[in-house]
């Protein structure tokens, strides 16, 4: 037994930015990752880092063995950076196992070394991210033809034929990036609504621009079974059979809880596994918090990133940072063009009979969107008609993931409309756009 101040629970965002801010202070931190692929989290690893960087290098029409290559030493790179950030710490050791918990504060681990050590921690953080869901489906297994988007990005030669299951953000990316590349690509969803928790204005451009693409959407029917043999063939419950040479499972993610042990503790999890915490990230039992994808909450490293700033403000600040005061959080589809929101949807605001002011601009009218030669997509800003504040933003073009950022500030800061009309851009720019936009 080995008693300690710190126990960080997986190499993740949140979990390495605490570290390394916890050693900073004097404080002894211990960090156990269960695999050496996995130093810094999923997104430079197997999300957001190797994803986009294929999406870019397809649109830039290389080969995918030539950008697979370039993406494999890009992450290698990164994850030795992490490990090195952490391990080099004279505060942070970093330990290579598997952790379960034995109490509320004994946690053991299985080292890959071949040895079990058993800390007892004053302090635990549980930073264990999120796994794919594997739908309950005859014959669906993970093999050579059959992955999540963790193994899909291994491969170093593209399928000729790509079939997806699942029509969320995760499935379109991959399969504008597959499109992008040469691949054929079929995206198969369950539910008959194309993109539902975006306004329809939106929904349906993109839609038509991912056809027009080749992407081939099978919406609205079950699978009934999935057969392996030298493809895949995805049975249909319309009767249609699908075959392709790979068959991505995108549906979703949930917490990675299950190997933790935590039926040893009083730590308790909701019924899809995450951990349950409250507005500060506290979980059911005292001193021990969860951060990032493990919660249930939005699965974005910046949100792991935010959680940190919570745990060290209730930590060591004035505790006035919690998850009930966050700020609104912007995302990115990134496919092609991306797609990016923050705050209501129209459809939300209507719900909510808010009397809004609705300014919709085309990229057709943005001479930066012909520079880059993808003039598809527009924008549509909500304002609140009696304060002018901004209520939500939805961009669908060229280098929206970066516009949508000027959009949150302006909300977050409770800033007029008016100053992102009257504002002055560089040009030629897509911000720029704001000034017609909201005119």
């Amino acid at each position: 037994m080995e008693t300690i101040q710190n126990l960080i629970i997986g190499f993740g965002k949140g979990g390495k930015t605490l570290a390394k801010s916890l050693a900073a202070k004097g404080e002894k931190v211990v960090v156990i990752e269960k695999d050496a692929q996995m130093y810094g989290g999923t997104c430079i690893n197997v999300g957001c880092i190797p994803s986009k960087a294929l999406i870019t290098q397809g649109l830039k029409q290389r080969s995918f063995t030539v950008a697979a290559a370039n993406k494999a030493a890009l992450i290698n790179k990164l994850r030795n950076k992490n490990y090195h950030m952490l391990a080099d710490d004279p505060n942070i050791q970093v330990v290579d196992g598997t952790a379960q918990f034995v109490s509320d504060h004994q946690v053991s681990v299985q080292t890959t070394a071949g040895k079990e050590v058993t800390y007892e921690a004053e302090r635990i953080f549980i930073n264990t991210g999120a796994t794919a869901v594997i739908p309950e489906i005859a014959g669906l297994k993970l093999s050579e033809k059959v992955g999540t988007s963790k193994e899909l990005m291994a491969l170093t030669t593209k399928p000729e034929h790509l079939v997806i299951l699942g029509a969320g953000y995760i499935g379109l990316e991959f399969a504008s990036m597959f499109a992008s590349f040469g691949s054929k690509v079929t995206v198969i969803d369950p539910f008959a609504t194309f993109l539902p928790r975006e306004d329809r204005s939106f929904a349906e451009i993109i839609q038509q621009d991912l056809t027009e693409k080749g992407i081939e959407f099978v919406l609205g029917t079950n699978i009934q079974s999935i057969q392996e043999t030298q493809q895949v063939s995805v049975a249909l419950a319309d009767g249609r059979t699908i075959t392709g040479d790979y068959l991505l499972v995108a549906t979703g993610r949930k917490p990675n809880t299950d190997q933790l042990g935590l039926e040893n503790t009083a730590i308790k999890v909701n019924e899809r596994g995450a951990v349950v915490v409250d507005e500060k990230l506290q979980t059911t039992v005292a001193n021990v918090w969860a951060l990032g994808d493990v919660t249930g909450g939005l699965q974005f490293t910046y949100i792991s990133l935010d959680d940190y700033r919570i745990v060290e403000n209730q930590l060591f600040g004035d505790q006035s940072r919690t998850t009930n005061n966050r700020p609104a959080v912007p995302y990115s589809v990134f496919i092609e063009p991306p797609i990016s929101h923050v705050g209501l949807h129209e459809y939300e605001a209507q719900k909510q009979g808010i009397d809004y002011k609705k300014f919709v601009h085309l990229n057709a009218n943005v001479p930066k969107a012909h520079i880059l030669e993808n003039a598809k997509g527009m924008f549509q800003v909500l304002v609140d008609r009696q304060t002018d504040l901004i209520l939500g933003a939805t961009i669908y073009g060229e280098e929206s993931h970066e516009v949508i950022n000027l959009l949150t500030l302006a909300m977050n800061v409770k800033a007029s409309y008016q100053i992102l009309k009257n504002q002055i851009y560089t040009h030629p720019t897509m911000s720029e756009a704001l000034n017609d936009v909201l005119k």
